[in-house]
């Protein structure tokens, strides 16, 4: 958390600012850190304030984003190039096509309705030199080196899911991953193979929901000429193709059940035939399977057997979803956005996120996991203006689906109605009546209540701990 009375100490912030119970919430906020605040109702009152004072942040509602204005605040970086330009818009972030262009040039970051100001003070003491508890897109260092080519994270939830993966590797029981789609574990079973003794053998991946299932029994053990109709000649299944090295069977649980009876058996026995064959071929492979179901429920509903179940899971790696593992989601993000630039033959620096931005990411759920924000770096980075030298939210927002938010509230409780808080009454309890009134206008609903009362949800969280 920001501590209060030291972040933006000595910091001098204007605030131009059209809506004056938005002006004064928002002042009193940023005076709670430490800042010195001059607001202004228009670019005039603005402008006289800029001619006397010094000034080392502006923050601007979107409204008053005029070319007068932006002129005026033009101006000022020009003569004091340290000075920071934040944009105040509404939940929808930045819908600023009229001046774009124009903002963009000048813009660090952009900031929805209403202001938090916690974190906006977090990101303003940071830029002049002060601490904050912040994401930091810097790669802690993966578990192993030899780990290192297949996983960037950082998070303390990914560490631990992958904390027993050179042991797993080192083994040759059979692996179950799990997870939802998306989470990477395709990739887990290929950094299982590369650091086990098997590494120099194949690694042969199926996915066993994208075979019809009268073709995947032929595809995993091979058949002989004339088998089947269509079936001119030999052929190696996937099993074969394996050996001496890892066959990763993805989508498990998708398995048929009279392929099950099969697999178990060839698992056992470490060997196969052919369909149409009655020749014992021997397989040395080693099964890593993988499946985004819960298959000890498909268990108990008779959709997958039990003896199977427990031959597959000897040894249990399973992915969190991005949205458990917050921290990850700036350095994957920077990650892929980086390597799209260098495919597309940019030169760097390469454009970086603002700290909105950021925070952005970290707020959407991403239902498809690292795969969507894989291909939603993708996209931005193909469709980014030229010359842009910072992405903001403005930029990302088109490409995301439903960020699961509030709808925007008022800076402030209904002016219609109020609560009476009798004279003397200690800082402590009104705080206490302020809060419970929240709750109740927003039926309990306690982003929404810390929203109307212009604190963070932890905030709010810790007052009610109390």
């Amino acid at each position: 958390m920001v501590n209060k009375n030291t972040a933006l100490s000595g910091l001098s912030i204007l605030l131009i600012e059209d809506d004056p119970s938005s002006s004064s919430r928002i002042e009193s906020g940023l005076k709670n850190f430490g800042a010195h605040v001059h607001t202004a109702l228009t670019a005039l009152e603005a402008s006289e304030i800029l001619s006397r004072e010094q000034i080392h942040v502006i923050l601007v509602s979107l409204t008053l984003t005029d070319e007068k204005c932006l002129g005026l605040i033009k101006d000022y970086k020009a003569r004091r190039h340290d000075t920071l330009f934040y944009l105040l818009a509404e939940q929808n972030y930045c819908h600023v096509e009229p001046v774009e262009e124009s903002v963009r040039q000048i813009l660090d970051d952009c900031f929805p309705r209403p202001l938090d100001v916690e974190r906006f003070a977090g990101i303003v003491g940071a830029s002049f030199g002060r601490p904050r508890t912040s994401t930091s897109l810097s790669v802690i260092e993966p578990l192993s080196v030899k780990a290192k080519p297949y996983f960037i994270f950082r998070s303390y939830t990914m560490r631990l899911a992958l904390s027993n993966l050179p042991q797993i590797a080192a083994s040759e029981q059979t692996v179950l991953i799990s997870g939802e789609t998306g989470t990477g574990k395709e990739l887990v079973a290929r950094a299982v193979h590369m650091l086990s003794p098997r590494s120099d053998g194949p690694f042969v991946p199926i996915n066993c929901g994208a075979i019809p299932e009268s073709l995947i029994e032929s595809e995993l053990f091979g058949h002989e000429k004339g088998a089947f109709t269509g079936a001119l000649k030999s052929r190696k299944g996937k099993f074969e193709s394996a050996h001496n090295g890892t066959l990763f069977l993805d989508e498990i649980g998708d398995m048929p059940l009279i392929l099950q009876i099969r697999l178990l058996r060839v698992l056992e026995d470490g060997e196969l035939y052919r369909v149409g064959g009655d020749k014992r071929i021997p397989v040395n492979v080693r099964v890593i399977t993988a499946t985004h179901t819960d298959l000890e429920g498909a268990v108990g509903n008779g959709l997958f057997r039990k003896d199977l179940y427990y031959r597959l899971n000897v040894l249990r790696v399973h992915l969190p979803p991005l949205r458990g593992r917050i921290d990850d989601i700036p350095v994957l993000a920077l990650h892929f956005l980086e390597r799209t630039f260098d495919e597309m033959g940019h030169s760097k620096p390469y454009p970086a996120f603002s700290p909105e931005t950021v925070h952005l990411l970290q707020q959407y759920q991403w239902p498809g996991n690292v795969r969507e924000l894989r291909n939603i770096m993708t996209r931005v980075a193909t469709l980014l203006p030229p010359d842009t030298k910072r992405i903001f939210p403005m930029h990302i927002l088109p490409h995301l689906g439903e960020i699961k938010s509030p709808e925007s509230e008022p800076d402030i409780l209904p002016s219609s109605e109020g609560i009476f808080i009798p004279k003397g009454t200690p800082i402590d309890e009104a705080e206490e009546l302020l809060i419970q009134e929240a709750l109740k206008q927003t039926d309990g609903n306690r982003t929404q209540a810390a929203r109307l009362l212009g604190i963070s949800l932890r905030t709010l969280r810790r007052k009610l701990n109390k």
